[in-house]
């Protein structure tokens, strides 16, 4: 066939990298999205590139905007940490228990730190030509030559031979073509903020802590995520590149967003069943949520509550955990889906940005080949849904694993039980070398899964 057109629905991570990858492949891509400048809070916050996730964005984009990505991440972290509410040690796993060496600095397959909102304007460069702002999707009609039609609210439409929705958790691409697809919620809701690193809040992490993703368990299920973000300075103490500052516009809608790539900072995300929070906790923001959060610890070691009471108002906002349930496939159209279109998961295991960056370097090999005539459109969209489905979908329920209120730390009677439970076998895999190993290797092949 000739080289497809394709219709983006979504500017998001997947999206852009998408698009980045079918643009040098020389194949007609247009990005339609929302909103030009973003004002989830989510857009300021840390996401963890992933080896696969590094993968897809090596093959993806140009290789001088590849280095460029690299230049504005963090420090990487070199343990997973797992502790008490008191900052007490349960598990820690750092280089002296990795199942493989350490990857060369240089390595293109390596966990990365990066802020998201960052991240997004890393992926936009080079796409002046190839994204639309201010295009709120309507719906799509699939016409009887073969192509798809985009609609658009502002009365516009765009006709392609294939339509990817990348428009995120809520997709309305989805909801038209997939209306049997299932979201819920997992009962848990989260609590995000940041404060700066400094002498004072160096001083009130463990020195693992402070290399890397820390997770604090408290009882009743109550858990809370610190992870330290700090960047390449020179010599004067200034930043390395430029990239990533401070936006005017979304600052003024999310002031905390100033801890970016400017300014190192300490990343904090407490979570719990929403059934002991306020009615109305995805409403609250900035003082009001930090004031809960204090509030809500404390009980904690005076170190970790002095790291929330320091934390920026304006960093705080809520986060609903929500995820999908496995879909089974569906027949094969011109229309497909990447990213939390079709596989929204939870935080559990830190992988639904990697796994939308890795549907999008499948899906544009896909379309490369049936550009090159290796195969027929529809069998390429059918090779990629397959593939997809089976990892996606695995990363869903594995990501799942812990993470709703269905589970045994968060029952009345025998959650302290359960609480005891797992600390005790944390301790003793931290104590046994060959079983944190393991533990390690599991964590691993999660977010490394090599599918070259």
């Amino acid at each position: 066939m000739s080289s497809p057109r394709v219709l983006v629905i979504g500017a998001g991570t997947g999206g852009l990298a998408l698009a980045h990858g079918l643009k040098r492949a020389g194949i007609a891509v247009t990005v339609f999205e929302r909103d030009r400048t973003r004002t989830d809070g989510l857009q300021g916050y840390r996401v963890g590139i992933s080896p696969d996730g590094s993968r897809a964005l090596h093959d993806l984009l140009p290789p001088q905007l590849f280095d460029i990505f690299v230049a504005t991440t963090a420090r990487g972290p070199i343990y997973f940490n797992q502790y008490t509410e008191k900052w007490g040690e349960l598990l820690s796993m750092g280089p002296e228990s990795s199942p493989t060496p350490a990857p060369a600095p240089d390595a293109v397959a390596q966990d990365r730190s990066v802020s998201r909102m960052t991240l997004r304007q890393v992926l936009l460069t080079g796409l002046e030509d190839v994204v639309q702002f201010d295009k709120v999707y309507q719906r799509y009609e699939q016409n009887v030559d073969g192509t798809v039609t985009a609609y658009f609210e502002d009365g516009s439409t765009a006709t392609g031979d294939v339509l990817v929705a990348a428009d995120g958790t809520n997709s309305r691409v989805r909801q038209q073509y997939l209306p049997q697809a299932k979201m819920f919620d997992t009962g848990l809701v989260g609590i995000t903020g940041k404060t700066a690193l400094n002498d004072r809040t160096r001083a009130l992490l463990p020195e693992k802590a402070q290399r890397g993703v820390s997770m604090v368990f408290a009882p009743g299920g109550t858990s809370c995520i610190v992870h330290v973000m700090e960047f390449g300075w020179d010599e004067n103490g200034k930043p390395k590149n430029t990239i990533g500052g401070s936006d005017a516009e979304l600052l003024a809608g999310w002031p905390g967003l100033q801890w970016d790539n400017t300014r190192d900072y300490v990343m904090v995300g407490f979570g719990t069943a929403a059934r002991l929070l306020p009615t109305n906790i995805m409403q609250m923001r900035g003082q009001e949520l930090k004031d809960l959060l204090v509030a809500r610890t404390s009980s904690w070691h005076p170190h970790l509550r002095e790291l929330f009471s320091v934390i920026d108002p304006g960093s705080c906002f809520p986060l609903n955990m929500r995820t999908t349930e496995r879909l089974p496939q569906w027949p094969t159209t011109n229309v497909t889906l990447i990213g939390d279109a079709i596989h929204t998961m939870t935080p559990g295991r830190g992988v639904g940005a990697n796994t939308a960056l890795r549907d999008a370097r499948l899906l544009c090999r896909m379309l490369v080949a049936a550009r090159d005539g290796e195969v027929k459109l529809l069998d390429g969209i059918r090779s990629y849904e397959t593939k997809m489905i089976d990892y996606a979908f695995d990363a869903v329920e594995k990501s799942l694993s812990g993470m709703t209120v269905d589970q045994p730390m968060f029952k009345p009677v025998i959650g302290p039980l359960a609480m005891a439970g797992m600390r005790t076998s944390m301790r003793v895999i931290n104590r046994v070398p060959a079983l944190k190993r393991k533990v390690a290797r599991s964590y691993a092949d999660v977010r490394d899964q090599d599918d070259d």
